[in-house]
């Protein structure tokens, strides 16, 4: 019986669907895979189950045993051994051939199918050179992978401001853009050295909170409008959206902070200062006034 099961792999984190006939499988357990890429080491991040005909989801590849100690121990010794070997001998040739790229990373596949070099340019390179020297030098299929900031650290980097490992290292699967207004829209501090992440960009967790942050505002009555307290009536001056408070300024001339459950809105923000109406255009073909 042929059963699936989800897989992490790669130096990218890559998630995936497999198939195996392993149905004792249990998450976390480390396997070896074949994938579009060759054999690799990977991790499981759900236990198997019976695979569904019906679910429409398509396996890439297929568990081929559990990770013995001997393959743990190959890994080992591409990580220790073979992987920076590959890195400096790579990186003297970059240098021979005066290509304007920054290596990052490599990544050594588990079966030896194929040498990722992962590396960030300004622009497109011209590494055909490169790839023949690297090619003659290890006999294997050789991939050269230009990658962004946010990509390094995702190779590179462990632990984020906060002591937790990175999110795009972790669980992430896809790097969504990240805005300048979901910070606004939280009130952080606008100091990009206090908001950007290991990579130099936007934090990730911005992105995260900006819904939660957009359904809390939306039940806060706006700034300016009128309301109903347990005090009396108010004009709205100031709201807390994590606390779910707003400071109301009463007729009597203090201001107090109520729970957005005590309010009653009156006149909305929107409604108590109306808009001028827009003067009508002119017909088309009247005459331009003359300047004196």
């Amino acid at each position: 019986m042929t059963y699936h099961v989800v897989a992490r792999y790669g130096a990218m984190r890559h998630i995936g669907l497999f198939r195996t006939e392993i149905q004792s499988l249990r998450r976390g357990e480390q396997c070896i895979l074949r994938t579009d890429r060759g054999v690799e080491l990977g991790e499981t991040v759900e236990r198997a189950a019976e695979a569904d005909p019906e679910n429409g989801k398509a396996t890439i590849g297929q568990v081929l045993r559990r990770a013995t100690p001997r393959d743990l121990g190959r890994v080992e010794e591409i990580e220790q051994t073979h992987a920076p070997q590959e890195y400096t001998f790579c990186l003297g040739k970059i240098r021979e051939h005066e290509l304007p790229m920054k290596l990052a990373s490599v990544e050594h596949l588990f079966g030896g199918d194929k040498i990722i070099f992962y590396f960030l340019a300004e622009g497109r390179v011209d590494f055909r050179a490169l790839v023949k020297d690297l090619a003659a030098q290890y006999r294997t299929r050789i991939e050269m992978r230009q990658i962004g900031v946010r990509d390094e650290a995702r190779l590179l980097a462990d632990v984020e401001h906060c002591g937790r490992p990175l999110c795009c290292k972790t669980f992430m699967k896809d790097l969504a853009p990240v805005t300048m207004r979901m910070a606004k829209a939280q009130k952080t501090t606008l100091d990009p050295a206090k908001i950007s992440g290991r990579c130099g960009r936007l934090m990730c967790c911005l992105r995260f909170e900006d819904q939660t942050y957009a359904e809390l505002r939306e039940k806060l009555p706006k700034r300016g409008s009128r309301v109903e307290t347990p005090q009396g009536t108010g004009t709205v001056a100031a709201t807390e959206v994590l606390k779910q408070t707003a400071m109301v300024e009463l007729e009597d001339g203090r201001e107090l902070v109520f729970p957005v459950d005590d309010l009653e809105v009156l006149t909305d923000a929107a409604d108590s200062h109306p808009k001028r109406p827009r003067k009508p255009p002119k017909p088309n073909g009247s005459p331009k006034p003359k300047r004196k």
